[in-house]
C-alpha cells in the first residue's frame, strides 16, 4: 500500500511559505522546461467552485493543444460527470478516470482501458471500515453505473434498487469493472477517517480522499492517478520531466509526486501545500490556466 506523503518542502529556507508563482516576488517568465504533456485535475483545480471551466482557461487549454502540448483531466470524476470538459479535449479525447481506475474516450463515449478493485477486496476493506467507523456506509462505481446502501446519501439518480453492500459487490456484469468503492460518514473528521482507514483497510487498495466530506475512495492496490498517468505517457514517449501537474487534494499527491513539475492551487489541501514545488492562484482565479499562458509565453520567447 503506498501512503501519499510530502517529497519537498514549500517553503523557502527561512521556513516561510513560498510565494505563488503569480506574486509580483516571483519571477515573471516560467524559467522552467518546457512540459510536452499538462495533467490537471478538475475539481477545486481546473474548475470553478460552481463547476463551470472559465473562458480564460478554455483559451488556455485550446492553446496549449494547438502549440502541440497534450492535455489530459486526471480526475476522481467518472465517466458521466466528464460533460463540463469533454469537449476541451483536443483530439485524442481521453481522460483518466476514477482516480487512476479507468481511461476513457469521452469523444466516443468508450472505455478504453481499466485497472479494477477486485470485489473481495472490496468487500473486505468494507468490513474492516465499518467495524473500525461505526455507522459508515458505501457505495459502488463501476464503468457506467453507481449503486450504493440504503443508508448512503443520494447525489443523484439511483441506478437501481439500493441494498447492503455484501450484495452490491456480488452483482456483476460484463464490461462493468469495479471501479471504487466509496465509502462516507456522517460525522467524523474526513482527515480522520483517511488515517483510520489507511490504518485498517490499506492491505486491500489504495485509499485517499477528494471531496471536503468524510469520503473515502478506494481503488485496486497499486492504481492511482500517478500510475496510470505514467502508463499513458510511457505510450506517447513523454517522461516525467516532461510533465506539468495541478492538483488540490490528497488523491493528487501522487501524481503530484510522480511528474516533474507539480504545482498546488492556493486553495489547496495542506498536504498537497506541503508536497509541491510551486504554487499558483486558486481554482477560482484561473491558476491553472495563469501558468499556461506563462509556459506559452515563454516558448514565444
Amino acid at each position: 500500500m503506498r501512503k501519499d506523503g510530502p517529497v519537498t518542502s514549500a517553503t523557502e529556507p527561512s521556513g516561510q511559505p513560498r510565494p505563488a508563482d503569480d506574486e509580483p516576488s516571483a519571477a515573471a517568465s516560467y524559467s522552467l522546461p518546457s512540459p510536452r504533456l499538462i495533467a490537471t485535475d478538475l475539481d477545486g483545480t481546473l474548475l470553478h467552485g460552481d463547476k463551470t471551466v472559465s473562458p480564460r482557461t478554455v483559451a488556455a487549454l485550446t492553446d496549449a493543444e494547438a502549440a502541440g502540448i497534450e492535455v489530459f483531466f486526471v480526475t476522481g470524476r467518472p465517466a458521466r460527470w466528464m460533460g463540463t470538459v469533454a469537449e476541451h479535449l483536443a483530439g485524442h479525447g481521453m481522460a483518466i478516470l476514477a482516480n487512476g481506475a479507468a481511461v476513457y474516450d469521452l469523444h466516443k463515449g468508450e472505455l478504453i482501458e481499466a485497472f479494477p478493485l477486485p470485489e473481495d477486496e472490496a468487500l473486505a476493506a468494507a468490513h474492516a471500515l465499518r467495524a473500525a467507523v461505526p455507522g459508515t456506509y458505501f457505495a459502488v462505481e463501476r464503468v457506467d453505473t453507481f449503486y450504493r446502501e440504503p443508508e448512503y446519501p443520494r447525489i443523484e439518480p439511483d441506478f437501481g434498487p439500493t441494498a447492503p453492500i455484501e450484495e452490491l459487490l456480488s452483482v456483476r456484469a460484463a464490461g462493468q469493472p469495479l471501479l471504487k468503492l466509496l465509502a462516507k460518514h456522517p460525522s467524523v473528521d474526513p482527515d480522520e477517517f483517511l488515517a483510520i482507514g489507511l490504518e485498517v483497510a490499506g492491505l486491500y487498495g489504495e485509499i485517499t480522499r477528494s471531496a471536503e466530506s468524510a469520503l473515502l475512495e478506494i481503488s485496486g492496490t497499486g492504481v492511482s492517478k500517478a500510475t496510470t498517468l505514467a502508463r499513458c505517457c510511457a505510450e506517447r514517449g513523454v517522461t516525467a520531466a516532461e510533465v506539468v501537474a495541478f492538483g488540490d487534494m490528497p488523491n493528487d499527491l501522487a501524481m503530484l509526486s510522480w511528474a516533474g513539475t507539480s504545482y498546488a492551487v492556493a486553495n489547496a489541501h495542506p498536504r498537497v501545500l506541503e508536497a509541491t514545488t510551486h504554487r499558483t492562484a486558486s481554482n477560482d482565479e484561473d491558476g491553472v490556466a495563469r501558468v499556461i499562458e506563462r509556459i506559452l509565453a515563454a516558448r514565444r520567447g
